[in-house]
């Protein structure tokens, strides 16, 4: 175990060098198996590592995944969809931020990466708040709350990542997250409520509009509907694996994006470009978590640390909330990702010894993401608006945002208390 605590300790070293994590995780992996194993042992290790994973069938969702987010958002889904949404609740207090966060979960169902969330959202959702008066900090905070949504609500890049990790049926982690998603999205609305009942000049009423303004705006979104249906619906039918289906929705979301004449030959290049470059920085993070893994695995750390919790706490659901607790302070100083994939190999054998359901963690895992990606002061999608809205300070989304921050930490313990909403649509899938 001493090992697997010098391994970490060594990275965690290397990051505030600035080094980046990749390579740190790769050194360190690399030379923590040449210590225990010897160095030819090490060099075959790793190189059998790379291999593998470069050429894992199932991560092929990865970059079909990321192609299909980067057509929708070209395709201008996600203005439809807040149109819609703001027509049902724009009228409410506060209504414009939750149509940004309702707009963003179905943008999220077709997306599948909280900074393309966030950022288009950013684009769509802002000026419009502006212009009704909204403070910039509840405007901010909801797009930056919202924007996570892209990783909960299938498809998912951590989703993808996590279950190839701990190799779960990422077919079911997809499933699971429908239900926790319509859970974040009213906890996130009702984060709404309280800002604008604590401060209602913080989010005017917009108009009120009609019901048969109201249905054409539904009748607007119909692609994102039919997209969603057609790959989750897939999936879960058993009409398709994961990884067809990721490839159905890219090419659904080509055919789209296509069909608006939204594809000249210089976007579709950017689109292609950008896409192999997404998919380029995952898969280095997550060959070398891969690495650094097999360090870890080949010391006793996993099985001592289960020894030692299962010893102490005869409540396991104890376990579950001291691990959550220690991911929420990890995320306010660690890149999200990154935190995910230095700390399952030693969490996720706790988990499966203790009994419960990988799908279920996984779920958790996720939401604890979504909590970091906004949590000052590392928190990914807070740059991003900041980067697109640069007359906005950084404190003041940092201040509008905590009240969303609170909303997911109650989200985490909704989640804890009942497995159900995590595990329900699983069971039924064929």
């Amino acid at each position: 175990m001493t090992e697997a605590i010098l391994g970490f300790a060594a990275v965690f070293l290397l990051a505030l060098l600035r080094v980046p994590l990749a390579v740190s995780m790769s050194l360190v992996g690399i030379a923590g198996l040449g210590l225990l194993r010897g160095w030819p042992a090490a060099y075959a290790s790793t190189s059998q590592v790379i291999f593998e994973t470069g050429f894992q069938y199932v991560l092929s969702v990865i970059p079909l995944f990321v192609l299909m987010g980067n057509f929708v958002a070209r395709a201008g889904m996600a203005r439809e969809l807040f149109s819609a949404a703001n027509a049902f609740v724009g009228h409410k207090r506060g209504g414009l931020a939750m149509a940004s966060v309702i707009a963003s979960g179905g943008f999220g169902a077709i997306c599948g990466s909280s900074i393309a969330t966030a950022a288009t959202m950013t684009r769509v959702a802002f000026p419009e708040m502006r212009t009704h008066g909204y403070k910039d900090s509840l405007a901010a905070g909801a797009i930056g709350a919202g924007g996570t949504l892209g990783i909960m609500i299938p498809p998912s890049t951590i989703m993808v990542i996590y279950g190839i990790i701990t190799e779960t049926d990422i077919g079911k982690l997809f499933v699971a997250g429908i239900l926790p998603g319509i859970v974040a999205i009213t906890c996130l609305c009702m984060a709404v409520v309280f800002i604008t009942w604590r401060d209602p000049s913080a989010g005017p009423p917009a108009e009120r509009t009609s019901w048969a303004q109201r249905w054409a705006a539904i009748r607007g979104v119909w692609g994102v509907v039919v997209l969603f249906a057609l790959v989750i619906g897939g999936i879960y039918g058993g009409v398709f694996t994961a990884t067809e289906g990721a490839g159905v929705g890219a090419a659904g979301a080509f055919m789209f994006a296509l069909a608006r004449g939204a594809l000249t030959p210089r976007v579709l290049t950017d689109i292609l470009v950008e896409s192999a470059r997404t998919t380029a920085m995952l898969f280095t993070i997550l060959i070398a978590a891969m690495i650094f893994s097999s360090f870890v695995n080949f010391t006793s750390m996993p099985g001592d640390l289960r020894d030692f919790i299962l010893q102490f706490s005869p409540n396991p659901i104890m376990v579950v909330i001291m691990m959550m607790g220690i991911y929420i302070v990890l995320g306010l100083a660690m890149e999200e990702l990154s935190m995910v994939l230095l700390t399952i190999p030693v969490f996720f054998p706790v988990i499966t010894a203790l009994g419960f359901d990988p799908v279920w963690f996984g779920i958790l895992i996720v939401t604890i993401v979504e909590i970091g990606m906004i949590s000052p002061p590392v928190g990914m999608n807070l740059f991003v608006i900041n980067s697109l809205l640069p007359d906005v300070k950084l404190s003041t989304i940092f201040r509008g945002v905590w009240p969303f921050v609170m909303a997911d930490v109650v989200r985490l313990g909704i989640l804890i208390a009942f497995p159900a909403i995590s595990l329900w649509l699983p069971s039924l899938m064929k």
